[in-house]
């Protein structure tokens, strides 16, 4: 396996079949298959994303998300910089790439998947590439980040922020969005420079952010963009925690293999439930879907299901009115 950080450990993680045209992105699972790793992969600009790097971060996300045995998940950042030693999480969008109506394709390309067009003719292959070349542009005009914010947040499982270095502008929204953070105490720093560079997060990277450490710190985080490091997140309530920077992925993985010790549905249930506190009725909607998945594995749901398609009166006498 080749390098992939200077802190990963390799005897712990697998790569992933069907995955090994990633660029932007690594993706592990770890030897019993039970927890995934999610990487961002460009330490020379800090992690940052273009793009290409959300395709890949949203493909790798919706992969784990419909693997029935895999229960958490560790997003963090590879490194360090060869340029000059830095690590990051991730610092945001690629602020080179930004057009004016979001973050662009390279020459407005985009990725392009080599297997696509196997087995086409030309003329198949030619209306392959213009059909995904129009939904290029039209992504170019989005910001689709938000997408993965929203897939880590309704995603039924655990998402840990495994946090490096820097999490700067929407890389310090996508570990406000994760379940948990957990941070180097060296050398994560945070940072919103939203207002550094004429841009902003007004959904969960701000308002979601106010509700975990209060408006006056929101504030001062956004107003100021000033940057703060692993021990004032950590008193702030931003963070879970700040370990060693030696022992950050050991620690993150230490407390995902204690998850996969608890029940499923509890932890799906719960994660549902808190975010239902701030999703509104989306959120409501979300736990609502959950708890009828509950009630369609009850006895009591086979027998109304049944007695319908059997044609007859439904039994409820063995289910019992509890209070």
């Amino acid at each position: 396996m080749a390098p992939v950080s200077e802190i990963f450990d390799e005897k712990l993680w697998r790569s992933v079949a069907g995955f090994d045209d990633l660029t932007d992105i690594t993706y592990h699972h770890d030897v019993t298959g039970t927890i995934a790793r999610i990487a961002f992969d460009r330490p020379e600009v800090r992690n940052a994303f273009r793009p290409h790097t959300v395709d890949e971060l949203y493909q790798t996300l919706d992969d784990v998300r419909q693997n029935p045995r895999i229960g958490v998940v560790l997003l963090t950042g590879n490194g360090p910089s060869e340029k000059d030693g830095g690590w990051a999480f991730c610092s945001g969008g690629d602020q080179r790439i930004r057009g004016r109506a979001g973050y662009e394709y390279e020459g407005q390309e985009g990725a392009t998947n080599p297997t696509a067009a196997a087995g086409l003719s030309e003329a198949e292959a030619e209306a392959e590439a213009a059909a995904a070349a129009g939904k290029r542009r039209a992504a170019a005009g989005r910001l689709h980040i938000l997408e993965v914010q929203r897939l880590i947040r309704f995603m039924p499982k655990v998402v840990i922020a495994v946090v490096p270095g820097w999490a700067a502008g929407g890389g310090h929204s996508l570990h406000v969005v994760c379940d948990l953070t957990i941070a180097s105490t060296e050398h994560a720093r945070f940072k919103q420079t939203d207002v550094d560079v004429g841009s902003f997060d007004a959904g969960y990277g701000s308002a979601y952010f106010a509700r975990q450490v209060g408006q006056k710190f929101a504030r001062e985080v956004f107003f100021l963009a000033r940057e703060y490091d692993a021990q004032r997140a950590l008193d702030a309530g931003a963070i879970n925690a700040s370990v060693p920077h030696a022992e950050l992925e050991a620690t993150a993985y230490d407390w995902a293999t204690t998850i996969m010790t608890k029940s499923p549905t509890a932890i799906r249930m719960v994660k549902f439930a808190l975010n239902a506190v701030d999703d509104g009725l989306v959120g409501q909607q979300v736990f609502a879907g959950e708890a009828t998945r509950l009630a369609y594995g009850t006895d009591e749901a086979v027998e109304g299901r049944d007695s319908f398609l059997q044609k007859r009166e439904p039994d409820w006498s063995p289910f019992p009115w509890q209070y």
